[in-house]
């Protein structure tokens, strides 16, 4: 599984523009998507065929405006338990300040590797100033410029080396992978027991081997999948404040781990920020969703007319996706918390699904007919043959035509639509790609 790589520092040193910088060497490769602007704190690196995840923590800090020293020491002691690499930035025009060797003394006490990274090195003439940084005791300073880029390709090369290979976990490939996932608070552990249940000795634990993501194998009422759990719900005693971040830094172990995730929103909270940035690291791994709304026996008004407002809210906000089940759910109660696993194990069947070539194209070329991609230029795209790629981790699909770079978004999403009005992709994000004949 990926690596984790955590941006710490004092402020105003160049972090945000770190992670601007490597994750969007990816990005200039891979299409940009929409959506992805609404959560700057997270990203995935691609450098030399190696793939990791990249947390920026400066984005996650509550009061941004007056930082306190305790705020970043809580930074950078839960970034050092969650990541697999450190990545400590600081100014060179600065120098050394007190803040930085406190930062540092945290960091000298890991065992995790350090790489001290001197940012703001825009020419040559500053090229010997990193030198000061060596007083950490951290290992050589690696010069970088985020602004233009210079020594970030060095910095990706030290970062993979430092990556442990990881032993894998023996999982089977076939059963599915459910996370269940939310911000504090939303009822994972509960729904997570009310699953189990008490008679846990049908369940078999594998424990991921650093991953801390424990693969829960349940094998019960004729369901068969692995739970991925993140230890996180298990270390309650030790972080008590900003919960919120810390729970983002683990939905990411979990939600990469997984092949569909429930998601739990509190019913009596409504949609909150952190929903949507859990959300979207969903959307960003491209995994299967199932919403649940917990704690459904709270909530005064149960009508029908509820209900739909509160689904129609929902998939509004989580737009332009909203192909995807909501079920209303009680762990205290164990109202419909089966229906829960039913849906999860049918999202990752929709997922699998291969559909046969000859019915893709009759279905859906007589949708383009009916509704051809617009004219660019005076230049008409014809697409000619569609085919669904095979043993592809998302259900992918591939449209041949004369021109690919004019279709734009707004018609991919029509022919997504259409792939979905005809066949149950519910819960399960789609690809498409234009390709040239």
């Amino acid at each position: 599984m990926g690596n984790l790589v955590a941006i710490v520092g004092r402020p105003n040193v160049g972090k945000s523009t770190i992670f601007n910088r490597l994750t969007n060497t990816r990005r200039a490769i891979v299409n940009e998507e929409a959506g992805t602007t609404r959560d700057r704190q997270y990203g995935k690196v691609e450098w030399c065929g190696n793939e990791f995840s990249i947390i920026d923590t400066g984005g996650w800090v509550v009061n941004s405006d007056d930082i306190f020293e305790d705020e970043i020491n809580k930074q950078v002691s839960i970034a050092i338990e969650e990541a697999d690499v450190l990545l400590f930035v600081v100014d060179a025009i600065t120098g050394v300040t007190d803040l930085d060797d406190r930062v540092a003394a945290i960091l000298r006490r890991t065992t995790k590797p350090v790489i001290v990274v001197a940012n703001k090195i825009d020419s040559n003439e500053w090229q010997y100033t990193s030198a000061q940084f060596y007083s950490f005791g951290l290992g050589d300073p690696f010069s970088i410029s985020a602004a233009n880029g210079s020594g970030t390709g060095d910095l990706l090369d030290a970062i993979i080396s430092k990556f442990t290979k990881k032993e894998e976990e023996k999982i089977e490939e076939e059963v599915p992978r459910i996370a269940v996932v939310g911000r504090p608070n939303a009822g994972k552990s509960s729904i997570i027991n009310a699953f189990i249940g008490e008679d846990r000795n049908i369940v078999t634990d594998i424990a991921g081997t650093t991953r801390d993501s424990i693969h829960t194998r349940y094998t019960k009422f004729g369901f068969d999948f692995y739970l991925v759990d993140t230890a996180g719900i298990r270390k309650k005693g030790k972080v008590t404040e900003d919960i919120e971040y810390y729970s983002v830094i683990r939905s990411i172990r979990a939600i990469e781990d997984a092949d569909v995730c429930v998601l739990m929103i509190d019913a009596t909270r409504g949609i909150e920020g952190q929903d949507m940035n859990i959300f979207s690291l969903i959307q960003k791994n491209k995994k299967g969703l199932v919403v649940c709304v917990n704690k459904w026996d709270l909530v005064e008004d149960k009508s029908q007319k509820a209900i739909k407002a509160f689904e129609e809210a929902i998939r509004n906000r989580f737009a332009p996706f909203t192909d995807f089940p909501i079920i209303f759910t009680s762990a205290l109660t164990k109202q419909r918390i089966f229906k829960v696993l039913e849906c999860a194990k049918e999202v990752f069947e929709n997922r699998r699904q291969q559909i046969p070539t000859a019915r893709l194209n009759e279905e859906i070329l007589a949708a383009i007919e009916a509704y051809p991609p617009p004219a660019h230029k005076g230049k008409y795209v014809k697409i000619k043959y569609i085919t669904q790629l095979k043993g592809s981790y998302v259900p992918t699909f591939i449209f041949f035509c004369n021109l690919p770079q004019w279709v734009k978004e707004p018609y991919k999403r029509y022919l997504e639509n259409q792939i979905r009005q005809r066949w149950n992709f519910s819960g399960s994000p789609i690809n498409i790609f234009m390709r040239q004949k």
